[in-house]
Order: structure tokens, then sequence, then C-alpha cells
């Protein structure tokens, strides 16, 4: 086949294959899961770009696959056709002809080659990375048809790929891992403060709120005296004078004069009571949480019971309070301070 129209035509069908397989491969490793389950409620393609994210090893394999049968079918056909091209012209410039053969032979390699390279390879997987959510939903349906079609030789393929991991002790995954630990965010918000790329009030700010995954309850409340409490008869005016003098909002009752403590009372509730009205209809039951609890699932916990203070019960069985402006201060100051309960 000489006819140089055909040829041309072949070879753009050829390329454009190369580059669908080249961008699909590119777009399902970089987009975001989460981002394509936004888009899958109301878009078949994100549904199918979903799927394939779950068996991306297959959805590689089709790709190399793909990419592959491009390449030779360029070699088999793109470049014989190039090389008897530029052969005549060669030898036409007075060239001997087993030169201008070799010359011919070399041009077309770099020709296809660039081609190929350029055009079929780093065009498309720069699209796809630039825009990989886009490129995954646009190209899903018509790779998860090439899918259907192939599968057989596609799960031969992989498991061969799979085997071969396995012999180096490395397990195959059909999913890319896109969550970040807590210590990666770390490091990425330091690498970025050092590279000047993050201010450093921002750095801290973001450091601190990391810290709260791993900080316990005991140590943000380490230091601290016993809680403010009042016993179970004390009165309105008794519960108004204590927060005067401690200079607390929220107080604590005891269900003993020297039992442990189970409610907690707000000033506000009783500034309309009489003086020696009880606090009984006004108190409620304290949030207990354990010291060795994570600040962040202590402030999840205060926040699905609706309470703004909880009771820490620390290692050497004395009790402290921590409430929802104590984590707010630690987060926004990334250091130890408290506030009033």
């Amino acid at each position: 086949m000489s006819n140089p129209w055909i040829i041309t035509v072949i070879t753009i069908a050829i390329i454009g294959l190369s580059a669908f397989f080249v961008a699909v491969e590119f777009a399902l490793i970089a987009a975001k899961r989460h981002r394509i389950e936004d888009a899958a409620a109301d878009s078949r393609s994100a549904r199918a770009a979903l799927r394939s994210s779950t068996e991306l090893s297959v959805l590689l394999a089709g790709s190399q696959l793909g990419i592959t049968a491009c390449t030779l079918a360029l070699g088999a056909i793109t470049k014989p056709a190039v090389h008897h091209w530029i052969t005549p012209v060669a030898e036409a410039l007075g060239l001997p002809l087993w030169i201008a053969d070799i010359v011919g032979f070399v041009l077309a390699l770099i020709v296809v080659t660039f081609l190929h390279l350029v055009v079929g390879e780093m065009a498309p997987k720069s699209w796809a990375v630039a825009h990989p959510e886009r490129s995954a939903i646009m190209l899903a349906l018509p790779m998860r048809a090439f899918m259907v079609l192939t599968r057989p030789l596609l799960h031969v393929l992989n498991n061969a790929a799979n085997a071969c991991l396995r012999l180096v002790n490395v397990e195959p995954v059909d999913e890319v891992d896109q969550a970040h630990t807590p210590e990666d965010l770390r490091q990425l918000l330091q690498h970025s403060a050092q590279a000047g790329t993050l201010e450093k009030e921002s750095s801290e700010a973001l450091l601190g709120a990391l810290d709260l995954t791993r900080l316990t309850l005991a140590e943000l409340v380490a230091g601290r005296p016993e809680p403010t409490a009042v016993g179970p008869a004390a009165t309105a005016g008794e519960v108004r004078e204590v927060s005067r003098r401690d200079r607390h909002r929220r107080i604590l009752v005891r269900t003993e004069a020297d039992g442990p403590l189970s409610h907690v009372v707000h000033v506000r509730d009783v500034l309309g009571l009489a003086e020696d009205a009880p606090i009984a209809e006004a108190a409620r039951p304290v949030t207990v949480v354990e010291g060795s609890m994570t600040v962040v699932r202590a402030f999840g916990a205060m926040r699905d019971e609706g309470t703004q203070l909880a009771l820490v019960e620390r290692g050497d069985g004395r009790h402290s309070v921590v409430t929802v402006t104590d984590v707010l201060t630690h987060l926004l100051t990334t250091g130890q301070a408290t506030s009033p309960t």
C-alpha cells in the first residue's frame, strides 16, 4: 500500500488511538475519586469512570495493550511507507542507492518516532494530567467498551504481571490509594512553609489542627486544678456566687457532698431563680470522657451530644474540664491556652 493519502489517514487514526489509550491511563491515575463520585449521580460516563477506578490494574493492562498495538501498527504501516517515499528523493539528490536506502530508513524512523512520541503520547499525557477528572469521564465509555472486547486477554496479561510482582514480594493493587495520613500532611505543610509557598502563620495554624489528631485530652488539660463544683443541695444563689468568685460560667454538681461529679449547671439558667431555689431542674448530666481519648474524638463526641463541656477522667484519678472553646483556642494559638468554663 503506497497511496500517500490512505497512509496518512491510517497514520492519523493510529496516532489518535495511541493518544486515547495514553490519556485514559494517566487520567485514571491522576483523577480524584471523590470528584468523579460527585458527578456520578447525573453522568453515565462518570459511573463508568468509577468502575474503571476499581479495577485499575486491568484498565492499565488495556491501555498498555492498546499503546503497544498502535506502536506496532506504525512500525508495520507508516514507517515502511515513509521509507519508500524518502529513498527515491535521496537517490535523486545523487546519493548511491544503498546510502539513499539507509537515509530513508533513518529519517522514516525519526519521523514516525517523533509523531508517536510527541503527538501520540506526550501531548495526551499532559492534557490528561492537567484535566484528570474531565478526561477520565470523557474517555470512560469507549475504554469500557474496549475492555469488554479484550477482557479475557487483559486478565491473562494482568495475572502474568501480578505473578511477576509477587516473585519480588510486591502485592498488586487494583485501586490507587489516595488517602493521606496526618504525618503525610504534616510533612507537606512543613515543606511548603520552608519553600515559602505557605505563610508561616497559616502553616502553624494547620499544623496545630493536625496535632489535634494525636493530642490526648490528658495532655490538653495537664496541670489544671480540680474543676469548680457544688453539692447536690446547692441553691441558685450559691451557684451565682461561685460563678462570680471563680469566673466560670458552667459549674459542676456532685451527686453527694464528696461524691463523683455527675451534672453541670450553666449560670444563665439560674439567673432568674430565687436565692434559695434548688438547682435540680437547671442541672444537666455531664459528658464524661477518658483522658486517653484524642481531642478530635472528644470534640466529635461533644458535638454529637450537643454539649459544650466534658469532664475528663485523668490517669491519676483526678478530673479536669475541657470545653469546645479550649479546643478552638488550642487550634488558633497552637499552644495550650485555656479559657473559662
